[in-house]
C-alpha cells in the first residue's frame, strides 16, 4: 500500500487560518506583529523566497518590512541597520535571509540580531535555550519536520530517529527537537560508515543532505516515515527532494513530496515565531 502523503501547503494552509483569527484579535488590542526581512544582494532564490515571506505575512496580517540592500553593502552598515531594527518597537522579528556575501561575517551578523527578535532561531543564544530545552523560537524548517510527523500520526516518543545531515540550519537542531520529542536520535553526515544499513533500521527517517535521490527504497524501513528537506534544482529547471520518492513511497508507511512539504511549513513556523515574538508587547 503507498504511503500517506503528508502534504506540507495543506497543514500550512490550516495553520494560516488560525493565525489569521489570532493576529486580528491582536490587532483589535492596538498590536500589529511585525516581521522585518534583510536581503542583501540579488539571489534569485533569495529574492523569491522573500516575496514568498511578504505575501503570506500578508494573508496573515502581519506587517511586512523589507530591506534590499546592494551586495556591495558593508558589513559595519548592515550591524547598523539590524541595530535599528532590534530597538523599532513596531518589529517583533528580523531575518536576514542567507547566505551573505563573502566579505560579511554571517557569525557576526546572527550575533548581533537580538534574541527577542531572532524568529529564525539562529542566534547563539536562541541555539543555546534549543539544545538545553529552555523556551526560545524554535528553528523553522526543523519545527516545520516535526509538525509534519506529528500530521502522521506517529507519536515520536521511544522511535529510532535518523536524521542524515548536520547542518546548523537543519540536521543539528531537527535532532534535538527530536529529543525533545522523547526520541532516540543518530545523526549520520559525510564521515559516517554504512549509512544505509543505519537509515535502514530508523522508524523516522529526515533526509538533509542535499543531494538528489539519495535516500533509495533499500534505505528505507518497512512503514517508516520520511521527511524529505531536500531542495535540488536540476538541469531542467525542475525541484526534486533527497529521496527517491516514487520508489521510497511504496515502502513508507507516510512520505513527504518536494515540493510541498517541508517548504511551506518552513514560513508558517517563521510566521508562528513573530507572532510569539508580538505577543510580548501585550503582556
Amino acid at each position: 500500500m503507498a504511503a500517506i502523503i503528508l502534504d506540507g501547503s495543506e497543514l500550512a494552509k490550516q495553520n494560516r487560518i488560525e493565525m489569521k483569527k489570532q493576529v486580528s484579535q491582536m490587532i483589535e488590542k492596538g498590536v500589529t506583529p511585525g516581521l522585518a526581512v534583510v536581503l542583501v544582494g540579488e539571489n534569485p532564490a533569495s529574492q523569491i523566497y522573500v516575496n514568498t515571506k511578504k505575501k503570506m505575512c500578508g494573508r496573515v496580517g502581519i506587517n511586512s518590512y523589507e530591506y534590499l540592500l546592494d551586495e556591495s553593502v558593508s558589513e559595519q552598515e548592515l550591524v547598523d541597520l539590524i541595530v535599528n531594527l532590534n530597538e523599532d518597537d513596531n518589529v517583533d522579528g528580523i531575518l536576514v535571509q542567507l547566505p551573505l556575501p563573502k566579505h560579511i561575517n554571517e557569525n557576526r551578523i546572527l550575533d548581533t540580531i537580538s534574541p527577542l527578535k531572532d524568529v529564525d532561531g539562529f542566534n547563539p543564544v536562541s541555539v543555546g535555550r534549543l539544545v538545553t530545552g529552555a523556551d526560545c523560537y524554535l528553528p523553522c524548517t526543523p519545527a516545520g519536520i516535526i509538525e509534519l510527523i506529528k500530521l502522521s500520526g506517529v507519536s515520536i516518543k521511544g522511535k529510532n530517529c535518523v536524521v542524515l545531515g548536520r547542518s546548523n540550519i537543519v540536521g543539528k537542531p531537527v535532532s534535538f527537537l527530536l529529543l525533545r520529542e522523547h526520541g532516540t536520535v543518530t545523526i549520520c553526515h559525510s564521515r559516517t560508515v554504512d549509512i544505509r544499513s543505519i537509515a535502514k533500521n530508523a522508524d523516522i527517517l529526515v533526509a538533509a543532505i542535499g543531494i538528489p535521490h539519495f535516500v533509495t527504497d533499500d534505505m528505507v524501513k518497512e512503514g517508516a516515515v520520511v521527511i524529505d528537506v531536500g531542495i535540488n534544482r536540476m538541469e531542467d529547471g525542475s525541484v526534486t527532494g533527497d529521496v527517491d520518492f516514487d520508489n521510497v513511497k511504496e515502502k513508507a508507511y507516510a512520505i513527504t513530496p518536494v515540493p510541498g512539504g517541508v517548504g511551506p511549513m518552513t514560513i508558517t513556523m517563521l510566521l508562528r515565531n513573530t507572532i510569539k515574538s508580538a505577543l510580548r508587547r501585550m503582556d
